[in-house]
């Protein structure tokens, strides 16, 4: 797994069936007691709703996932919740839907529908964005070539994490492929400069 989609921003969105209101909110967590610390949030933040149903979807494969109904019939909000969370291949997320009812049963259908559409609104206002497993170097250059080495790099997909200014301009770069980076390196400054592994790491990049 070299990369995965997580929401680019935190989102709402409404919906209203038969006078019962859905409030659905996205946001982004690193772990699970974050998602779980978003439910508590927002279940006293709404403390006069009925209902504060939830779903979350966690890590680089998606491997772990967690829904509650919270008192909704079994079946009818987490699940749905959590099928358009998969279906947006999205991780890292907790989408959590606050009810308030409106006095009308919706019936089974009603709520998987309602849930789900929730979700879904919420999510097309996020927005996505990839994040993707960097390989991470430290170049030390001379001051005189690390402006024209550094944007040179940059042109070519690397991702530059942090410049640091001593005896020498140090880059600690990261990119998704690695291998070009030697012969690269060699021709910017005829083969005087090296890279040193540092690890990996994964990062957020624009776009989806």
């Amino acid at each position: 797994m070299s990369h995965y989609l997580v929401p680019a921003r935190d989102a709402s969105a409404e919906l209203e069936v038969k006078r019962s209101r859905f409030l659905a909110d996205v946001r982004r967590v690193p772990d699970e007691a974050a998602a779980r610390a978003v439910v508590d949030e927002l279940r006293r933040t709404h403390w006069d709703a009925r209902h504060h149903c939830s779903a979350f979807v966690l890590g680089p494969d998606r491997g772990l996932e967690r829904s509650s109904d919270d008192g909704e019939p079994a079946g009818t909000a987490g699940a749905p919740m959590l099928e358009v969370l998969r279906g947006a291949a999205v991780s890292d997320t907790v989408a959590v839907v606050t009810r308030w009812f409106g006095g009308t049963l919706l019936g089974a259908g009603g709520l998987v529908r309602a849930y789900g559409d929730a979700v879904r609104l919420a999510l097309e206002e996020a927005g996505t964005r990839r994040r993707v497993l960097v390989h991470e170097f430290t170049v030390a250059l001379p001051h005189t070539d690390a402006g024209r080495v550094e944007s040179e790099l940059r042109s070519r997909g690397v991702t530059v994490l942090d410049t640091t200014y001593a005896a020498h301009v140090s880059l600690r770069i990261g990119l998704t492929d690695p291998q070009p980076l030697p012969g690269w390196l060699a021709e910017l400054t005829a083969g005087r400069v090296t890279a040193e592994p540092a690890g990996e790491r994964w990062v957020d990049v624009t776009g989806s």
